[in-house]
């Protein structure tokens, strides 16, 4: 038998990034052989990150990166099943790995970032090596990439939300605007973005819920206007009541500190997934 030296383990361990007893035991199977072993836990990984697959992942974490410039930013949510492994140090480091490749590289979708390199291993054979390492299943699930025309805040709300801001002006507005964004989630920057079909949707739900009042046709109408100008509010972060003083919005906030806002991007932890049920 081949004697496994330090080194070799070493060496299979960076490639892989699976644990030490681990390495030393796929290096026994194949002889010493190194890529013989690493093809030997790839095929095992793969395996066990099949078998973790059909379990619902709705924990996890935001991964979060700006340049070094303020130019270019991006978001990763990577989930998990549990909370406990959301806090694995690995984990959380991997996020962060993941945006910062979106970030450099700007892929299309998550089927394209799983194909990039990260330090000279498929990002998606690192995935299926911390399924293996930790035994849990875990997905990247989505990411957003911003790219600033003036510069960008970058604001997380633990590991769970994670917000970039494109802005202009004081330092305070970026962080301001982010931390807004965080807490009051918009759906669209300014009500010229929001689709027609979503405000005319809106518009017959109001009309019908007015007219079952049985007031005049020009008090109904008011009605009506009234409460659509109200959804526009509520789903834009410029007619939001800014979440720091609510007597005003975030429109004449960004006026009164002379800043401006030309984008944003947010993630929430397990937005949309639906958990299983726990059994006690």
């Amino acid at each position: 038998m081949a004697e496994i030296s330090a080194g070799l383990v070493k060496e299979l361990r960076e490639l892989t990034g699976l644990g030490m007893m681990e390495c030393k035991k796929a290096l026994t199977e194949s002889g010493g052989d190194l890529r013989k072993a690493e093809e030997i836990l790839r095929i095992k990984s793969g395996a066990r990150a099949s078998k973790a697959a059909s379990r619902i992942a709705a924990e996890g974490v935001i991964g979060a990166f700006i340049t070094a410039d303020a130019k270019i930013g991006a978001l990763v949510e990577l989930n998990c099943e549990t909370d406990f492994v959301a806090k694995n140090d690995d984990f959380v480091a991997f996020a962060k790995s993941l945006a910062e490749i979106v970030a450099a590289r700007n892929p299309a979708d998550t089927e394209e970032l799983a194909s990039l390199d990260l330090l000279g291993t498929k990002v998606e054979a690192r995935r299926q090596a911390l399924v293996q390492k930790i035994g849990e299943n875990m997905t990247i699930r989505r990411f957003k990439r911003l790219q600033a025309k003036g510069k960008l805040a970058l604001y997380l709300h633990g590991v769970k939300i994670g917000v970039l801001v494109d802005y202009e002006g004081p330092e305070e507005v970026g962080k301001d605007v982010a931390m807004h964004v965080a807490f009051a989630k918009p759906a669209y920057l300014t009500k010229a973005e929001v689709p027609q079909e979503v405000a005319a949707d809106e518009r017959r739900i109001q009309e019908a819920r007015a007219k079952e009042s049985g007031k005049p046709a020009e008090i109904v109408a008011k009605m009506v206007d009234g409460a659509v100008n109200k959804f526009l509010n509520e789903k834009t972060l410029f007619g939001q009541p800014f979440v720091r003083d609510d007597k005003q919005t975030v429109e004449k906030m960004l006026a009164a500190k002379k800043g401006k806002v030309n984008g944003y991007a947010f993630l929430v932890v397990g937005e949309g997934i639906e958990k299983p049920n726990q059994v006690h």
